[in-house]
């Protein structure tokens, strides 16, 4: 097992505070219930009460909301060290599902394991409140790209936000990173069609700025990429402003 210092929920968190010997071993308290989902099998349902939250420690998942005519959008993608169903367990019930989009290790939460631990570490509740902002600022970035970019700028900001939070948790860096997400996935985030997705990443690899191939982000032009996104990478501040 990876030292508790070193997972990607602590590298995360990191980024805001630097952490102590003794926030790390409430990190390391919440991270004891350890459990395994396969891929394709709802980890948190809509509407559904009293459930647990989780900490991703392998693999990725996607949250979708379920419509009344059965089609879903998905609202993200979730890597190792974002917390998955928080708000299920602070507001009671859950407003979207989680599904595994591989097969992933989690470690089950409860709501009095937080409230333990921000009560006994303060830092680490505001760095958890930091983390949770950040993703909040994400679904706004997600937003404006739906309404208002094009699918070749969409994609490239979305390529390039995946990027960016995966280098964060050591999973990626400005060559690239391994991403499992099919065609299809990328469709229902993007509110494209499965074949427009094809023909968008066909034009932008044309293009010479990146390559998605055989589970493989390839940034050929890194700069060229952020350039055509307009991509700011403010919203996804890493420097926390407090706490250090």
């Amino acid at each position: 097992m990876i030292a508790i210092g070193q997972s990607p929920l602590a590298r995360k968190l990191g980024a805001f505070v630097a952490l102590s010997e003794a926030e790390l071993a409430i990190l390391a308290r919440l991270h004891e219930r350890r459990r395994t989902f396969v891929a394709g099998r709802d980890l948190v349902q809509q509407g559904r009460t009293d459930q647990a939250a989780y900490i991703l420690a392998k693999g990725w998942v996607n949250s979708y909301k379920l419509l009344a005519d059965g089609s879903r959008q998905i609202v993200d993608f979730q890597i190792p060290g974002d917390f998955l169903g928080l708000r299920s367990v602070l507001l009671h019930t859950s407003d979207h599902n989680i599904e595994p989009i591989t097969t992933i290790e989690v470690s089950e939460v409860l709501a009095n394991d937080l409230i333990e631990a921000f009560a006994e570490t303060p830092r680490l509740a505001a760095a958890v409140l930091w983390a949770a902002s950040r993703d909040e600022a994400m679904v706004v970035e997600h937003l404006a790209g739906l309404g208002r970019r094009d699918a070749p700028t969409r994609m490239a900001h979305f390529l390039l936000e995946l990027g960016n939070r995966l280098r964060l948790v050591g999973m990626g860096d400005k060559t690239g990173y391994d991403c499992p997400l099919t065609q299809y996935l990328l469709a229902d985030a993007l509110g494209l069609s499965a074949v427009h997705v094809n023909r968008v990443l066909r034009h932008l690899r044309d293009e010479g700025l990146v390559t998605f191939r055989d589970g493989r982000v390839t940034f050929d032009d890194y700069p060229g990429l952020v350039a055509l996104a307009d991509f700011d990478s403010a919203y996804l501040d890493h420097q926390g402003p407090l706490l250090k």
